[in-house]
This record gives C-alpha cells, sequence and structure tokens, in this order.
C-alpha cells in the first residue's frame, strides 16, 4: 500500500533523508557534505512516499520569502522510477505551499531532469549555470 505524507515531523526528515542518501550520495556519488545541507533542520517541510514502511520517494519544500517557496532535493528509489512517484511529489508539494499562500515555486533543475519538471507545468526562468560540476536551470510555476 502506497502512501504520501507531507509534514515537519522528525521521523519524516529521518526517511527523506534515507531516500536521499541511497539515491544521491550512494548511487550517484554526491558528498555527504553537499548533499545534506542546511536546510535539513527542525520545521523543514519534506513530502514522502511510503510503501508500507519503506520511503520511496522526496521532496523538500524551503520558503524563500512569503510568496515564493523552492522544492529541493526530488528523489525517488531506482526501482521504483518510471511509476510517477516524483510528479506525484512535486504535486503534493504544490498542494502544500498553496495551502500556506504561497503563490509560486521554483525549482533548480539538473538539465537531465528540465524536460520532467516542464510536464509539470514549470518554466525555465534563468540562464544555464553551474551547480556543483553540473549544468542547472532554474525553473518557476506560477500558481493560479
Amino acid at each position: 500500500m502506497m502512501e504520501l505524507i507531507i509534514n515537519n515531523a522528525p521521523w519524516q526528515r529521518a526517511a527523506a533523508l534515507y531516500v536521499r542518501m541511497c539515491v544521491f550520495v550512494l548511487e550517484r556519488g554526491i558528498s555527504l557534505a553537499d548533499e545534506f545541507d542546511d536546510a535539513d533542520i527542525d520545521g523543514t517541510v519534506y513530502a514522502v512516499i511510503y510503501d508500507q514502511a519503506l520511503p520511496i520517494a522526496t521532496g523538500r519544500l524551503l520558503k524563500e520569502d512569503d510568496t515564493l517557496c523552492r522544492f529541493t532535493r526530488i528523489a525517488t528509489l531506482k526501482e521504483y522510477r518510471g511509476q510517477q512517484r516524483g510528479a506525484k511529489i512535486i504535486h503534493a508539494l504544490e498542494q502544500y505551499a498553496i495551502s500556506q499562500n504561497f503563490k509560486k515555486a521554483q525549482i533548480h533543475s539538473e538539465l537531465t531532469a528540465k524536460v520532467f519538471y516542464e510536464k509539470q507545468g514549470y518554466i525555465a526562468v534563468s540562464e544555464v549555470y553551474d551547480e556543483d560540476g553540473v549544468p542547472c536551470q532554474t525553473l518557476e510555476k506560477v500558481f493560479s
């Protein structure tokens, strides 16, 4: 049974960090210091999809200002990819952001993921830039 939960509870953060450890650190080789940053603190909101008790996909919401939030660290365990889990995480984060009166969201996307975010309604609002040696672009979606 799949369940999506979004909140800022400590156990939720642990579940999100588990998925990120598997995907970004172990699979992609990103250093621990780069992956786990100053935004992983009490109060940070995470969306996590669970398959029974196993966290399989995640994303986090960071407040930029009173009207703008940023979705970061969107990840799905390898064996669960291609099943629209990432899209469900994005949708849940958007609904949560709207409930908190944010007007728009940004995502700093690796170019390899840009098409995925465009399918979710995001549009490029920056030039391509380098982030930790990876070409990225900022995408944005205004909530209507």
